[in-house]
């Protein structure tokens, strides 16, 4: 066999191992909630309901004690590999302050339903079937939406097509997902040159082009989004929340925290004054 062939076969065998990295690093641990509402003293329905494709999610209705408030539920939203017992810290206070919450188990995520595989676009689809699922329940839009790393960044795309979905808090959140994949190691080192082909795959695979998917393009489109991000974030780097706040065209707001990183945030003092000043204003200027 010819050196040509062998330099084929070769590039045929790297290519490979590349859409065979590709294929496992998307894939994502399918962790069921250990905990609930209910051992934080709330009152709280498990609930169900559909999706895109037929499937369904798993999910929490919760209510604060004798709420009165009239307010809409707030959809919670976590983040890659989690499930929505992520949310329970949020929940809590929530619940204190007293906005009713919906959180749920992304598709693939928890025990809602399998479906192939994760992605930004499908948290999307399922936080907009997260607002149909309230409004079959009788529930008044807007609904706010609170999305920690990937379940932020889909949600400023969802809120961006979906009128119902306002105002938008984010915790880590990334201005486009293929530098977000960039910046934890995919397509660089080894697979470098054919990163282009890879991310192409992405696509093919997604459904959509990552360019139109990226949320610093489509946050101009969301009337109300407080960016939270911590300022040591080694997952989403702090420049991806600066590129947000610049596509936002005077919409959005940062808060950079110090001293944090990317699962910490809801840990600062001021955290969640800050997240339920913006949401109280919010909702009283839609009132």
């Amino acid at each position: 066999m010819g050196w040509i062939a062998w330099l084929a076969l070769g590039f045929a065998a790297y290519l490979g191992l590349g859409f065979l990295f590709t294929w496992v690093a998307w894939r994502n641990p399918r962790v069921p909630p250990r905990k609930n509402p209910g051992e934080l003293g709330l009152n709280f329905q498990e609930v169900w309901f559909a999706t895109v494709g037929g499937k369904r999610l798993h999910g929490w209705l919760t209510f604060p004690p004798g709420d009165q408030s009239g307010r809409s539920p707030v959809i919670l939203v976590h983040g890659w590999g989690r499930n929505a017992e992520r949310m329970l810290p949020y929940i809590r206070v929530l619940s204190q302050a007293g906005f009713p919450t919906l959180a749920f188990d992304a598709r693939h995520h928890g025990l809602s339903d399998r479906d192939g595989f994760a992605s930004m676009k499908k948290f999307a689809e399922d936080i907009r079937a997260a607002a149909d699922f309230l409004e079959s329940r009788g529930e008044k839009p807007p609904f706010a939406v609170l999305g920690l790393s990937i379940g932020g960044s889909a949600a400023i795309y969802a809120a961006s097509r979906d009128s119902r979905l306002q105002p938008v808090v984010t915790v880590g959140a990334f201005a486009h997902p293929r530098d977000a994949m960039i910046a934890l190691g995919f397509g660089r080192f080894i697979f470098a040159p054919i990163a282009p082909i890879l991310f192409r795959f992405i696509e093919w695979r997604v459904g959509a082009r990552l360019d139109q998917l990226a949320p610093e393009k489509n946050i101009a489109k969301v009337p109300a989004v407080l960016l939270v991000h911590g300022a040591n974030d080694t997952v989403v780097p702090p420049s991806h929340a600066q590129r947000l706040l610049a596509g936002a065209n005077g919409r959005a707001q940062l808060w950079m925290v110090p001293q944090r990183g990317h699962s910490d945030v809801h840990l600062e003092p001021e955290f969640f004054p800050k997240v339920l000043a913006f949401l109280s204003q919010k909702a009283a200027a839609a009132s």
